[in-house]
């Protein structure tokens, strides 16, 4: 079985997407600023199907956590923000578990993607996510409020960071509604770029005891 990571951009005083974010605005007024160091990169620009890009560490690093995902699970409100702009190619290309209240049908999309509404919660979704992934693993895609849930049920183990030198000072923040009791992440890798460092974290209990 595989493990649950999430790859998530975020300013500097940890806001992962910006205000209103929503169908007019999918990241958020002024988010886009938050990924703009991966749209040159070969790997981003061969899953929108462009060619040519960047290469060297950061396109490394993404073409690694693009690989390693099986199936995908995401919140509505991606969802329903993500829908257009991902048009009739999603980038996913696997399964994709979204977390609603909505019943609705599978939704089948080209190069591998098909959508499946899960109304039983997070955790159904995620064991769905298990099954379909199978020794692959499981890509938590987001929002803010579903990474939440994963965290404090302890369901995430690997977290990456692409933390940008930017305060956003409004929007969706990350490690919002996280309960009071101490939680110490352990870090496994640091690269830093000129735009954007990254930070790859394990999660508590997936460190060994000493």
């Amino acid at each position: 079985m595989g493990e649950v990571i999430a790859r998530l951009a975020m300013s500097l005083d940890g806001y992962i997407a910006g205000p209103e974010s929503g169908r007019e605005h999918p990241l958020g007024i002024g988010g886009e600023r938050l990924h703009s160091w991966v749209f040159g990169l070969r790997t981003f620009r061969q899953m929108q199907g462009m060619p040519g890009g960047e290469t060297g560490p950061d396109d490394d690093l993404l073409a690694e956590h693009v690989a390693r995902p099986g199936a995908v699970v995401m919140g509505h409100g991606m969802y329903i923000t993500g829908e257009i702009p991902w048009g009739e190619e999603p980038p996913f290309h696997a399964p994709v578990y979204v977390v609603t209240h909505h019943a609705r049908e599978a939704l089948v999309k080209k190069c591998g993607t098909t959508f499946h509404f899960v109304t039983e919660g997070p955790g159904r979704a995620l064991e769905l996510a298990r099954e379909a992934a199978g020794a692959k693993d499981v890509s938590l895609a987001g929002g803010a409020d579903l990474v939440q849930q994963f965290i404090r049920a302890g369901w995430l183990d690997e977290l990456l960071l692409h933390v940008v030198p930017v305060l956003a000072c409004g929007g969706r923040r990350l490690f919002d509604d996280l309960g009071d009791q101490h939680i110490e992440w352990q870090k496994t890798q640091v690269l830093d770029s000129p735009e954007v460092t990254h930070i790859r974290l394990r999660a508590p209990h997936t460190v060994p005891a000493q």
